[in-house]
């Protein structure tokens, strides 16, 4: 399971207690903690300052002339997200800006006091709509009456989701899970929990700047390219500076944790998956394997085209292990064997389900797969006898 698995649940785990950040309050640039170089290689991937570094919550970092490196903690599984500050000749761009949480709100605020005191922030991009990476981006652009800018199927889709906040689980949500085969102790769990996606979201602006695939934004004197995926969320976008060989990934690509790819209520029949395999690839086509790439969580890293190369062929294996765990008629929380190696239970369950659906739906569009639904509403999901396993 991949990045943002907590935010199917109640919201009641982020008022959890972070570490208080020990953050100078006066940092300016010359004082930054410089990195120091301990290259290290492993599973096909360079990473510049090992794979272990930690930055200190809140302590910025400098990457390379203009762009800088924060570290936001985050009181769940995943517990950090990466922030990008990238100097603008008149201010500050923030690309992304984690969870609407009072500790995230001090670290900006102590950010605001020390290293970002001289400029105001003129930009907030989003990479996407999930929580950590949008939660503050209306409290920014609030405070400092600046633009939002995310591509459109990301603003609107994190709107609506925001609206369901306390409103109770709609029926066809309900069917969804129970197609799946959810007991009523866990369609229950699910009825307490709907809505949990806006608690940590402040309220977004009513206006925003959109960014379009391959449209190109100046900043620093560069310019930045966006380059947009699909699958992990529907519209996702990198930022590529060909200058600097930079590309900040989002959760587009990550060194160790493949993105969770999900089909969820609002459009049961999708395939974000087939357009996760097929972004990876464009993506890999599209840019250069010699950049250093910046993954909104875990370590910076070199080696984009084999990253892209074994998170294409993680999903064709589990198509065809999922294929072969059809042999016989499964519902769809019995597929989970086949691609996760842990037990799925409490806040991992329906973010489970939906990647499980996405798996099941690619082999369904390939016709490699079929169900019948029982006298109760239940899928199960079986081989068609004239297929054959996924290459």
């Amino acid at each position: 399971m991949g990045a943002n698995t907590a935010f199917n649940g109640s919201g009641a785990g982020w008022t959890f207690p972070l570490p208080t950040p020990n953050i100078a309050g006066s940092v300016t640039a010359p004082e930054l903690p410089m990195l120091v170089d301990n290259p290290e290689i492993y599973a096909g991937l360079t990473y510049p300052w090992s794979r272990a570094i930690n930055p200190e919550p809140g302590v910025p970092q400098q990457i390379t002339e203009g762009v800088y490196w924060v570290r936001f903690p985050m009181p769940m599984g995943l517990d950090h997200i990466n922030i990008w500050l990238l100097e603008d000749d008149d201010g500050w761009v923030v690309v992304d800006t984690c969870l609407d949480l009072p500790r995230s709100r001090e670290i900006w605020e102590q950010l605001f006091a020390g290293f970002l005191k001289d400029k105001q922030v003129t930009r907030v991009i989003c990479t996407h709509m999930h929580p950590d990476h949008v939660g503050l981006a209306g409290w920014l652009t609030e405070r400092f009456d600046c633009q939002l800018l995310m591509t459109r199927e990301e603003f609107l889709l994190c709107r609506s989701l925001v609206s369901d906040t306390g409103r109770p689980a709609p029926e066809v949500a309900i069917r969804f899970y129970q197609a799946a085969g959810y007991s009523e102790a866990q369609i229950e769990n699910y009825r307490k929990a709907f809505g949990g996606f806006g608690r940590a979201v402040y309220r977004l602006p009513d206006s925003f700047r959109r960014l379009k695939d391959r449209e190109t934004l100046t900043i620093g004197g560069r310019y930045w390219q966006i380059i947009v995926g699909s699958g992990h969320s529907p519209e996702h976008a990198c930022l590529y500076c060909p200058a600097l060989k930079i590309l900040i990934a989002g959760d587009q690509v990550l060194p160790r944790i493949t993105p969770n790819v999900s089909v969820f209520p609002t459009e049961p029949e999708s395939d974000p998956l087939q357009e996760w395999l097929q972004s990876c690839a464009r993506i890999r086509e599209l840019l250069p394997d010699d950049l250093l790439v910046l993954p909104a969580h875990e370590a910076p890293f070199r080696g984009l085209h084999v990253r892209l190369t074994q998170l294409i062929e993680t999903h064709k294996r589990e198509l065809n292990q999922l294929y072969e765990h059809l042999a016989e008629p499964k519902r769809v929380v019995d597929c989970f064997p086949a691609l996760f190696k842990r037990e799925i239970t409490g806040d991992h369950l329906s973010l489970a389900t939906g990647e499980t659906l996405a798996h099941l739906n690619c082999l369904q569009r390939r016709r490699q797969i079929d169900f019948d639904i029982d006298a109760q509403g239940v899928r199960w999901y079986r081989q068609l006898p004239e297929s054959i396993a996924f290459d």
